[in-house]
């Protein structure tokens, strides 16, 4: 397994652990780790839990990739929407353990989950896009059309407003906030909670439930490639 995303499975229960730099960016080379990684879960029958380092879950996109040309930008966040995609309608259940920062497409990892743990402290999570010059992708709008509060979701898309870890717990980005220490033992408290649910129909209920949704990312997945970014 690529040292961008570390994997360790024990007793059911997945651990993804995202380390690429000081900001976890997401590259196209995570993103194919990020994607051998829940193929090995999936093999494993495990619940899966994703976290980052201390203080960061991740803060986006590879701006490197993301800057060098038209082209590249729009093929690495057709990635990222499809991973996002893809986590949503993973068979067995995905908890991100959020030990910091997340923002934007870290913001995003929190919507494609399940159950989402963040942490108490200074810490930033939210969608920039807009504050940084991003015409929000149809796939962004779409996930947090379905995912945020309906109170936050023009605040959070339009307005790119920022939000704390309570706050976010608010506008739907979180279910939960604990301690920093207390992280790693809440997401594995999680985890083995929902290893007792029938996994088979946690899968097949979360493809009725999320039906819609996916169709429609399927649709702006493919127009986000025609139209771009600007």
């Amino acid at each position: 397994m690529s040292e961008l995303v570390s994997y360790q499975c024990e007793d059911g229960v997945a651990l993804l652990t995202l380390c690429n730099g000081k900001a976890n960016a997401i590259s196209p080379d995570v993103i194919a780790a990020f994607n051998s990684a829940l193929d090995r879960a999936e093999q494993d029958t495990a619940v899966v839990i994703i976290t980052g380092q201390p203080g960061m879950l991740s803060g986006g996109y590879d701006l490197k990739v993301m800057l060098s040309s038209p082209e590249n930008a729009i093929a690495l966040v057709a990635k990222g929407s499809a991973l996002a995609r893809r986590m949503l309608a993973h068979p067995y259940p995905i908890i991100v353990a959020c030990p910091g920062h997340a923002v934007a497409k870290g913001a995003f990892l929190l919507l494609s989950a399940d159950y989402r743990i963040g942490v108490e402290g200074p810490f930033t999570i939210g969608l920039n896009e807009v504050r940084i010059g991003m015409t929000m992708h149809l796939v962004g709008i779409a996930l947090a059309r379905d995912r945020l509060r309906k109170s936050a979701f023009q605040r959070a898309v339009i307005n790119a407003e920022m939000f704390n870890p309570q706050t976010a717990m608010d506008a739907g980005f979180l279910d939960e906030v604990v301690p920093a220490e207390s992280l790693m033992t809440a997401a594995n408290a999680m985890a083995q909670q929902l290893k007792k649910i029938n996994l088979r129909a946690h899968g097949r209920t979360k493809l009725k439930v999320r039906k819609e949704l996916l169709e429609a990312l399927d649709r702006s997945i493919e127009l986000d490639k025609s139209t771009g970014l600007a």
